[in-house]
């Protein structure tokens, strides 16, 4: 066996209704509640907040986290923090707030400037004690040592980190079950290229993340257009979540690569969902890296479409790509960039930035270039 570092993540209070014992996992003083105001709007954060401020704790609540999160987002959820002198970090929502609340864990509790940390590996202080509660099943950002933000040009970039990784996550299907279908699609496809990628990652792939990824993928994938079409089913909806968070654990020791590459500018241009902007990407990236990743690819290929069993490995690879690409039609997703706005006049902006991207390019099974990547757009258009 190949010598190989893994990182368990944070640990997990599951079931329904956890989310109303946030209270149990951090300190009595005063904390930050990082969401958005959807969130709160839906009441979704109702049983959380109740039961923190319980024995009266004080809660400074931010609930103004935008898709994206800016730059100047995460300042104000750091300033929050600050002038209400707050001892712990609640996150809760998506990825968007529970990235933010992440960094500004690690902010307020370090005080390292920001700038001295973007990128891998350079954040090394402590942060405050922080949970995380994904009311999506897709971004696995509650169990990731990764977040990401906009800044000003619509570049994102990212702090990747161990010292980000939350001290709790709390998996409470219930705060899932209001979704819309187009929201629980995208996330949980988001999910589903978070496993395929870290399966299939030039660096740091190892035994147990590979574990983790095919665990993910069954249950993602067994139950995506079930919660589509029932989704109230609260069996599918807890296996979603954990789905999603398997694949999250997965990821942050075997990183994402070129889907995720391509996507980012997507949201950063066009304000494309995450988890849509992977959907348009992902069979053409795969396509593209079939040469380098069909023996992965083959592997995983049945366990999305189980009728692929037994078939020689290029049939399984390829049927891979087709089960994904015939499971975002079936959840009613958009199929092309022009339908979220893209034009051809657009596509080298978006190779130019997905070039930025060094972070994940390095973790494709093989190299994306500005051209590579300009064709992948038109065919993606």
């Amino acid at each position: 066996m190949e010598g190989f570092a893994f990182h368990y993540g944070p640990r997990l209070l599951a079931g329904e209704g956890a989310s109303a014992r946030i209270g149990d996992l951090i300190p009595d003083g005063p904390a930050l509640f990082v969401t958005d105001a959807q969130v709160v709007k839906l009441g979704l954060s109702d049983a959380a907040l109740a039961g923190l401020r319980e024995g009266g704790r004080e809660i400074a609540l931010f609930d103004a986290v935008e898709a994206d999160p800016s730059r100047a987002t995460l300042e104000a959820v750091v300033a929050a923090g600050r002038s209400r002198h707050v001892e712990s970090v609640v996150g809760f929502g998506g990825g968007s707030p529970m990235d933010v609340a992440k960094l500004a864990a690690y902010l307020l509790g370090s005080e390292d400037d920001l700038d001295a940390i973007w990128g891998v590996g350079k954040a090394r202080g402590t942060g405050l004690p922080l949970v995380l509660v994904p009311t999506t099943a897709g971004t696995g950002s509650e169990a990731t040592p990764v977040s990401i933000i906009t800044l000003p040009g619509d570049e994102k970039r990212g702090v990747s980190s161990t010292a980000l990784i939350a001290d709790h996550a709390v998996l409470d299907p219930l705060l899932t079950l209001g979704l819309p279908r187009p929201v629980t699609a995208a996330t949980g496809m988001d999910a589903m290229v978070h496993a395929i990628e870290a399966y299939t990652s030039a660096h740091l792939k190892n035994p147990l993340s590979d574990i983790l990824a095919r665990e993910a993928l069954r249950l993602l994938a067994g139950n995506l257009l079930t919660v589509c079409e029932t989704p109230g089913d609260v069996a599918a909806r807890s296996a979603m979540l954990l789905g999603a968070h398997l694949a999250g654990v997965s990821f942050a020791n075997a990183p994402v690569a070129g889907v995720h590459a391509l996507a980012y500018p997507l949201g950063g241009r066009f304000h494309v969902p995450h988890g849509l902007s992977n959907v348009l990407m992902l069979p053409h990236v795969l396509g593209f890296n079939m040469g380098a990743a069909l023996p992965l690819y083959a592997e995983l290929g049945p366990i999305v479409d189980p009728a692929l069993e037994g078939l020689g490995s290029q049939a399984q690879a390829a049927g891979l790509v087709e089960a994904l690409r015939r499971m975002s039609v079936e959840a009613g997703m958009p199929q092309h960039l022009r339908d979220v706005g893209v034009s051809a006049a657009d596509l080298d902006t978006l190779a130019a930035d997905a070039m930025l991207q060094e972070r994940l390019l390095r973790n494709n099974p093989c190299p994306i270039a500005l051209q590579d990547a300009r064709l992948l757009y038109e065919a993606a258009l």
